[in-house]
């Protein structure tokens, strides 16, 4: 299923702006339904996997913690757990949008919305950088391993040694990278207003009003619940 890059931004954007309102734990079945049908749509069984079981597991300490042990160690744990879950299911949402959108798709379906370019430049860096941060933070994991500072025993006998090993080298590659995509973005004409073209022209099918307006069903549902409640 082949969605336009706006219609997955318009999933990352509503989504966040539920969950993180007042009351937004609410929305978090919602949208993890969202992101593990997004996810199956192209058949990324992985990650529906993953987004499902964390959201289960924190989920689970968030609200079935406090039941088991009431005492105030537990009850900041379950806060925290509560917080990270939002986080965990809307994270479907944004790998969705992350694994599937070229960058050249994504920047031609913003310049065809008349996107402002304080919008638009950010934007476009942002969906590069994640994923090339993750890739160095493997590489440099793999490297860690080589030299078997990675696992339990390892952080207890050299925990600062393990820290600095691991987020010197990420941050110093987060740093390039930023550069580097800075300047492939002017060496690409992001920041000219001129009239540009793209490879694959940004426009609205059927695919993409059926999976709004299903959407659309699935929070309509969950805002009739809470109401109903």
């Amino acid at each position: 299923m082949r969605l336009d890059p706006r219609t997955k931004l318009i999933f990352v954007v509503g989504s966040s702006l539920l969950l993180f309102a007042p009351g937004g734990a609410a929305w978090t079945p919602a949208v993890l339904i969202l992101g593990c049908v997004l996810s199956a749509s192209v058949r990324a069984w992985r990650r529906l996997l993953l987004v499902s079981v964390t959201a289960a597991s924190l989920g689970a300490l968030a609200y079935g913690l406090p039941a088991v042990a009431d005492s105030p160690a537990t009850a900041a744990l379950a806060v925290v757990a509560a917080f990270a879950l939002r986080f965990a299911v809307l994270g479907g949402v944004v790998a969705h949008l992350l694994s599937t959108t070229d960058i050249g798709d994504f920047t031609g379906a913003l310049r065809a919305a008349r996107t402002p370019q304080v919008i638009l430049v950010p934007a476009t860096v942002m969906l590069r950088f994640f994923p090339i941060v993750a890739d160095e933070t493997r590489a440099v994991w793999a490297a860690m391993r080589l030299r078997q500072l990675t696992g339990v025993g390892a952080l207890l006998r050299h925990p600062m040694l393990v820290v600095e090993q691991l987020v010197v080298p990420t941050i110093a590659s987060s740093l390039r990278i930023a550069d580097d995509l800075t300047a492939s973005g002017l060496v690409r004409g992001v920041t000219d207003p001129g009239p540009t073209t793209t490879f694959h022209r940004p426009r609205l099918t059927a695919v993409d009003a059926g999976a709004l307006l299903g959407a659309a069903v699935l929070f309509g549902c969950t805002y009739a619940t809470l109401k109903a409640v």
